[in-house]
């Protein structure tokens, strides 16, 4: 389905929601995110062992939301793809993904919207990492494991930005469709958040970073876990190998050689995004 032609980019704002035993939260969050963006389509993709989050959804009764329930745990990241393949199904033409626990202000949404539409950003991530941000109740531990994790993500994938993991972001509709085309090949959970970022900035998408303040979460139970906390290091190395796949790809398009199924190179730099994305059955 094709975006509405008419309509500004807060009118058809799509929003995924991951959720992990959020019964608690979630009916809270769709009435924070509706009172900001009244026209905002909303999926929730719930991994709880349980149907109470489900049950609180449904509960609302409201014709713009819709959940879906996972038996097993998937991981955010599969989770997060489920729902922008929804969105996208229903015709949104910017997406956005954010946490059920409310450590990312939904009252930010319209601000963050907008500055991605300004700057012409296709992927603007509300970053805790800047000068102006800021992070409230986070114990000293959670603080030094994220700061060295995005330092390594950087160190090793180099996305110049300084937030790989934070999961509170604006998406243009073309960068949604490379999402749910390439992503979800690389780990599963966190992960995924860094294999977006080498998928799009890999691919000349235009990327940035605005301040947030995030705050630890009061209630509910984080999806983070040892298991979670493994596949992303095993993750990192295969986002670097696809990356340097990736790589291998624009120099040959650049230098106009021959892809080496017999296609033509490319005229042009659609042409050049487009022969990228015809890999991804391959990454």
């Amino acid at each position: 389905m094709s975006p509405p032609a008419a309509q500004s980019p807060i009118e058809s704002l799509g929003v995924v929601v991951p959720t992990y035993r959020e019964a608690g939260n979630v009916g809270r969050l769709i009435h924070a995110i509706l009172a900001v963006a009244p026209r905002a389509k909303i999926v929730v993709v719930d991994d709880s062992p349980d149907l109470a989050t489900r049950d609180a959804v449904l509960a609302l009764d409201l014709p713009d939301v819709r959940v879906t329930h996972r038996d097993s745990k998937g991981g955010r990241g599969s989770a997060v793809i489920e729902g922008i393949a929804q969105l996208l199904d229903l015709g949104c033409a910017t997406l956005l993904e954010m946490d059920a626990d409310f450590s990312h202000p939904p009252t930010q949404i319209p601000d963050l919207v907008r500055e991605a539409q300004q700057r012409g950003l296709d992927l603007l991530v509300a970053s805790r990492y800047l000068p102006q941000s800021e992070i409230r109740d986070w114990p000293l531990s959670r603080r030094l494991f994220s700061k060295s994790s995005n330092l390594l993500a950087r160190a090793v994938l180099g996305v110049p930005i300084a937030d790989y993991t934070n999961g509170f972001r604006v998406y243009s509709r073309p960068a949604a469709q490379i999402i749910r085309d390439t992503c979800g090949k690389q780990g599963r959970g966190f992960i995924s958040l860094s294999e977006i970022l080498v998928n799009l900035h890999s691919r000349d998408f235009r990327i940035g970073e605005t301040p947030t303040v995030f705050v630890n979460r009061t209630r509910g139970e984080s999806s983070v876990n040892f298991q979670e906390i493994k596949n992303a290091a095993t993750g990192l190395v295969k986002i670097w190998s696809l990356q340097r796949r990736l790589r291998g790809e624009r120099e040959r398009v650049r230098l106009g050689a021959s892809d080496p199924r017999g296609v033509e190179p490319p005229s042009s730099r659609r042409e050049a995004v487009e022969l990228l994305s015809d890999h991804r059955a391959e990454l």
